[in-house]
């Protein structure tokens, strides 16, 4: 609105410029959906490392590939990891939770698994002193302290009550909002007794000593177990879309650009109904999934059968917004004495792109001499330059060793890639970088809703996609030596008719040119005739 001029003198108005600046998204942030020792189920966590991995999930585990897959990704240039921790029940105690007592104050851990066995507690009165206006007495006010005996770390939640319930330090409400261990379950009339502290020679107030100076988990109806082995249920199973659970967790999740679902069966795969959903499932948020070969794909000729009877039949999918890798890869495993054994390749492959894409960006095809595997000693199957030439015009993406540059990623196809099928998204960079521009679009002109839908709009909106198209093609992201062959961004009367006005709809028309990679190189050589004299 103008400034109301009642006087005479100078007035100062800022007029808004109507420029939006559009930010791209990240495009590598990479969700593993599976079993862990630890952490908080049904739950997307970020980490950005394997050892913020280590702390909040337990790192690796017999039970679960998972922690291997996290584990290859980081190492081969990841930077950031969404988590989902699937959990399934016993039929029968044990409980999924461990619980114990602190005298009158009940408490639960918060996470299921069996590192909350190691749970202990200690209570001190060793406080502040007492507030009257508060309604506190010198006996209201006790400290509670909680150690993981997994991690060694200790909780220190002091100055608490256990009534009443409108205490600013209600003990439930401070352990709720500060601990990442436990959860109070119940609590008495009265503060519990303050623990014991005389210790044993050699031992701690966290130590088992011969006067009681903790609380610990004991006893069979308390002691948590670690659950079964997952199932497609706790992926797919009926109501988890709609109440966001198992693979649909990721519904809480701003964001996430690759999905890899580690081998969690018995025969070291992934049921072909959890690979489907969860194609279908990265198709609808705009993310790619990268899928393993099967463990008993030990031959060329076990992969080409495969693809004849159709990958959607063996593997669950053919989507464009997923790629296959194989062969599978030949790693020590730490927690059996260094011994060698297969793992799937997922994660690895994971690290490769969130590597090539900090590197060079979205637009580079992620394989080549640059995209080596980091800690891959070994693939399990060996391939030529035959082998690959069955393997790549079936969009099968190969694993090889290259002399001096080691084991490396040669295929950069869609399970769309298949040259009989001619798709447009027969590339991993093509499709990438139009997932990358349809999420940066998407989040960047959010302004527009609602906005009078006119000429001033659409000129906002050419400026505002037109400059970010812009930045990109100055980046090397499009094909073309000028931004008018490079991409294009129409919104005006064309595109948008008087009668989608009337309907409150504005269509923006944005197009490029996406960088193919250099599959096949040719050099032809010729050899002269002769010399022309000087």
């Amino acid at each position: 609105m103008p400034l109301q001029l009642d006087h005479p003198g100078v007035y100062i108005e800022e007029i808004p410029s109507g420029v939006r600046t559009i930010t791209g998204v990240a495009t590598s942030v990479t969700a593993f959906v599976g079993r862990a020792q630890r952490g908080r189920t049904d739950t997307p966590v970020v980490v950005t490392s394997f050892a913020d991995f280590e702390r909040r999930f337990g790192g690796l585990w017999p039970l679960s590939r998972l922690g291997f897959s996290v584990r290859d990704f980081f190492l081969n240039g990841g930077s950031q990891a969404v988590i989902v921790r699937l959990f399934k029940n016993e039929a029968a105690p044990p409980p999924p939770t461990a619980k114990l007592a602190v005298g009158t104050l009940n408490l639960e851990a918060t996470e299921p698994g069996t590192w909350g066995n190691s749970l202990r507690a200690r209570v001190d009165y060793d406080t502040r002193p007492p507030d009257a206006t508060l309604g506190e007495t010198p006996t209201s006010l006790f400290n509670l302290f909680v150690r993981d005996g997994t991690t060694g770390i200790v909780e220190e939640h002091r100055n608490v009550v256990v009534a009443p319930a409108t205490h600013p330090r209600f003990v439930t409400n401070v352990v709720k909002n500060n601990s990442r261990l436990v959860a109070v379950t119940s609590v008495g009339a009265n503060r519990p007794a303050a623990s014991g502290t005389t210790v044993d020679a050699g031992k701690t107030v966290w130590d088992d000593n011969a006067a009681a100076t903790n609380s610990k988990v004991s006893g069979a109806a308390n002691t948590a177990s670690d659950g079964l082995a997952i199932t497609d249920a706790e992926f797919t199973g009926a109501g988890l879309e709609a109440a966001k659970k198992g693979l649909y967790s990721l519904e809480n999740a701003d964001l996430f650009n690759l999905l890899v679902i580690p081998p969690y069966k018995s025969d070291d795969t992934v049921d072909t109904g959890v690979v489907t959903a969860a194609a279908a499932y990265c198709q609808k948020r705009r993310a790619m999934l990268l899928v393993d070969p099967l463990p008993t794909w030990d031959d060329v000729s076990k992969v080409t059968t495969a693809f004849a009877g159709g990958f959607d039949t063996a593997l669950g999918t053919n989507s464009l917004n997923a790629a296959l890798f194989f062969p599978r890869l030949l790693q020590p495993n730490p927690l059996k004495d260094n011994q060698v054994e297969s793992f799937a390749p997922s994660g690895a492959v994971a690290g490769v792109m969130a590597r090539t894409d900090s590197q060079r960006g979205v637009w580079k095809a992620p394989a080549g001499l640059d995209a080596t595997l980091t800690g891959v000693p070994q693939l399990e199957v060996p391939l030529t330059d035959g082998d690959i030439g069955q393997l790549n015009p079936i969009a099968v993406n190969c694993l090889r060793a290259m002399p001096a540059a080691g084991r490396v990623v040669w295929g950069a196809r869609t399970m769309q890639g298949a040259d009989r099928l001619a798709s447009e998204w027969k590339y991993i960079p093509v499709r990438r970088t139009a997932l990358f521009l349809e999420e940066s679009l998407y989040r960047g002109t959010q302004w527009v809703v609602f906005e009078p839908n006119d000429e001033p709009l659409w000129a906002q909106i050419r400026l505002s996609v037109g400059t970010f198209m812009n930045n990109l093609f100055r980046l090397g992201a499009f094909q073309g030596t000028t931004p008018r062959e490079a991409y294009f961004v129409k919104c005006d009367k064309e595109t948008t008719t008087q009668a989608d006005i009337d309907l409150g709809i504005v269509y923006i028309y944005v197009g490029f040119a996406p960088l193919k990679p250099a599959e096949f190189v040719v050099i032809r050589l010729q050899q002269l005739a002769g010399q022309s004299a000087a």
